[in-house]
């Protein structure tokens, strides 16, 4: 054991006390406690105690160890099954050997009967190839590369965004920064214009074959947010064109969501959005010539005037056994209702 200590770390507290005692019959003279998560506080602290004061040759013990601990004699570490840890556990669990003046060694054990997986295999290798001094940060970018990113930037999105929806998030971000900033240069903070929240099945996302780099990625997304008229979404797209080549259907139908916004906005709407089998519309107040109009139109639609909400049947490809409408159909039908009961009456209103 080269006058040291030997942390054997094994992850399973059903059969840590096993592979203690299998320790103990291979090598009699060492002197092997065990450590777990599920001690109780005072056994636990009693064990590290000990081994810390050299009371223990060999601390069988789970992942507990991997950080916290700095135990300068301990310059063996062995991992049972390291095939099943992820990159970054193997390198905290290397960095608990060699803390002092002796060299430390890493063992990382796998059965031999049972063949490595691709992933198992490239987490060994990159801990094996990477010894030196200030490897952590290339440990960490492969981790980055075997597990990868994430995706925030195209269709599937994972956490708070989902909820709140990409656009929404940069421009919800892009006012609290441009708000701190104002507070920081003394400058009175400009009233953004509302948002419109539209939550369609609306297949409309930026692919990552057409933009690779998430940067770009988002800059356009940032520009088709910010769109406040007809001009913007057509000088937008005449820039994609220009950059990447003739965007794909998701990009157009991006697009025309962003389109569909600015028609929203005008009615003065702030959320549009598949609810069960209804089209929601609000923030809603009819006058009783626009509810007329909307029995005229829309028979089956449901107007809740207290809650300011127009509920409207999702349409479908056929009044009998027909689809719903998805992505530019559907939206050219809810442009169509926006027109039909805000803005032509709001027009005609003004036109008086």
């Amino acid at each position: 054991m080269r006058d040291g200590q030997v942390f054997f770390v094994h992850n399973r507290v059903s059969s840590i006390n096993r592979v203690a005692a299998r320790l103990r019959e291979l090598v009699p003279e060492a002197r092997v406690a065990v450590a777990h998560g599920q001690m109780n506080e005072q056994q636990l602290e009693k064990i590290m105690v000990g081994f810390w004061e050299r009371d223990f040759d060999v601390l069988v013990a789970t992942t507990i160890v991997e950080s916290g601990l700095d135990i300068p004699n301990a310059n063996t570490l062995i991992v049972d099954r390291a095939d099943n840890y992820g990159l970054s556990q193997l390198h905290q669990l290397r960095g608990r050997v060699g803390r002092g003046r002796e060299r430390g060694y890493a063992y990382f054990l796998y059965p031999p009967e049972a063949p490595l997986t691709e992933t198992a295999h490239e987490r060994l290798a990159t801990i094996a190839q990477h010894t030196e001094m200030g490897a952590g940060m290339y440990v960490a970018m492969k981790d980055l590369e075997i597990r990868g990113a994430g995706n925030i930037l195209g269709a599937e999105q994972s956490g708070h965004i989902a909820g709140v929806g990409f656009d929404l998030y940069v421009r919800m971000m892009a006012e609290a920064v441009q708000e701190q900033k104002a507070k920081l240069s003394g400058e009175e903070v400009v009233e953004e214009r509302p948002d419109v929240k539209v939550e369609l099945p609306v297949n409309a996302h930026i692919p990552h074959d057409y933009v690779t780099s998430e940067r770009l990625r988002l800059e356009a997304y940032k520009r088709i947010a910010a769109v406040g008229d007809g001009a913007d979404i057509v000088a937008v797209r005449e820039e994609l064109v220009d950059r990447y080549g003739r965007p794909p259907q998701e990009v157009d139908n991006l697009l025309e969501v962003a389109r569909f916004r600015v028609h929203a906005r005008k009615a003065g709407l702030t959320d549009v959005a598949l609810q069960g089998q209804h089209i929601r519309f609000a923030p809603v107040t009819l006058k009783e010539s626009q509810q007329v109009r909307l029995d005229r139109l829309y028979p089956k639609a449901i107007y809740k005037a207290a809650a300011e909400t127009l509920l409207v049947p999702v349409p479908k490809t056929r009044p009998i056994g027909g689809q719903p409408l998805r992505d530019l159909e559907l939206l050219k039908w809810c442009t169509d209702l926006v027109e039909a009961m805000f803005l032509e009456p709001a027009r005609a209103a003004a036109g008086r």
